[in-house]
């Protein structure tokens, strides 16, 4: 009698796990595939883009209302949130400039801040949580309930109708709500240092003309542009681009501002380095606030 011991053939036999690095490792190729994959898409969306937005504008009909949406209702979101930025700066700087004896020099810190650097970040923050996630919404709705496809169905290009009105009205007019938070910002700072703070009023704008000057208002608008692209392009990738149901509809607006925001995060760093070596390239003998 054989003394090997019979697997019936419907018994599973359980295989031997995979080391942890090795899992691991497979993770992580996932994930790099995924983002090359997600990154080529991306970019095919935005050449698609950029294709219909050089070879026929949208009608009127279209650009105007998403016009309206993106820049006249952010307007008063983008002044309001400005000018309180403005004032929390004055408040949280004033303590250190006072210990340095530097009050006077507030004013060029601050509108240096804001006009370089806050005023089109909070512009770009503000249009991504506001209407690139509508958009993504919007978008992503009309994929679920088959909108989109009834457009292609009927002759339309659904690019063409749907992203680069869209992608306009980010484009050009975000320098305005980028100029808008810049203003309020200012005043609000000026308003918060001079009648709450007791800064001279004199000193404190002198200083501001001195040390603030034409190419660093270039800068901020010139950043904003990228911003608004970027904005525009991601928010309708993902609503292009949602999962079915409502749970697909919300996490395709969640993403678009999370990955606005990281690309604004990014494009600020790069540009910033860019404009500064271009700035002090043309300018060598700039005036130094220190």
């Amino acid at each position: 009698m054989s003394t090997a011991t019979q697997i019936p053939a419907n018994q599973h036999v359980p295989t031997q796990r995979l080391p942890a690095m090795v899992e691991w490792i497979a993770d992580l190729g996932a994930v790099v595939m995924d983002g090359i994959i997600g990154l080529g898409n991306i970019s095919t969306f935005s050449l698609r883009t950029f294709g219909w937005l050089f070879a026929r504008l949208p009608r009127r009909e279209t650009l105007i209302p998403a016009f309206y949406q993106i820049g006249v209702l952010s307007l008063p979101v983008v002044a309001l949130t400005g000018t309180f930025i403005g004032m929390v700066l004055v408040e949280q700087s004033y303590v250190q400039f006072r210990n340095l004896h530097m009050e006077a020099k507030l004013g060029a810190v601050i509108n240096m801040s804001l006009v370089r650097e806050l005023g089109p970040v909070l512009a770009a923050t503000m249009l991504a949580g506001r209407v690139g996630s509508a958009m993504a919404a919007e978008l992503g709705t009309m994929r679920v309930t088959e909108q989109i496809d009834a457009l292609t169905t009927m002759g339309a290009n659904p690019i063409h109708y749907l992203v680069v009105p869209r992608f306009l009205g980010c484009l050009l007019l975000i320098p305005a709500l980028t100029i808008m938070a810049d203003f309020m910002g200012v005043v609000g700072a000026l308003f918060y240092a001079v009648s709450l703070l007791g800064i001279d009023f004199h000193h404190y704008v002198e200083n501001s003309q001195h040390f603030v000057g034409y190419f660093d208002m270039f800068a901020g608008v010139f950043k904003s542009l990228f911003f608004g692209a970027a904005i525009a392009l991601i928010a309708c990738y993902r609503g292009f681009h949602c999962d079915p149901g409502a749970e697909g509809v919300g996490r395709a607006a969640t993403a678009a501002f999370v990955y606005s925001f990281v690309m604004i995060l990014l494009l600020d760093l790069l540009l910033g380095i860019a404009l500064n070596g271009l700035y002090f390239s043309l300018w060598p003998e700039a005036p130094k606030l220190f």
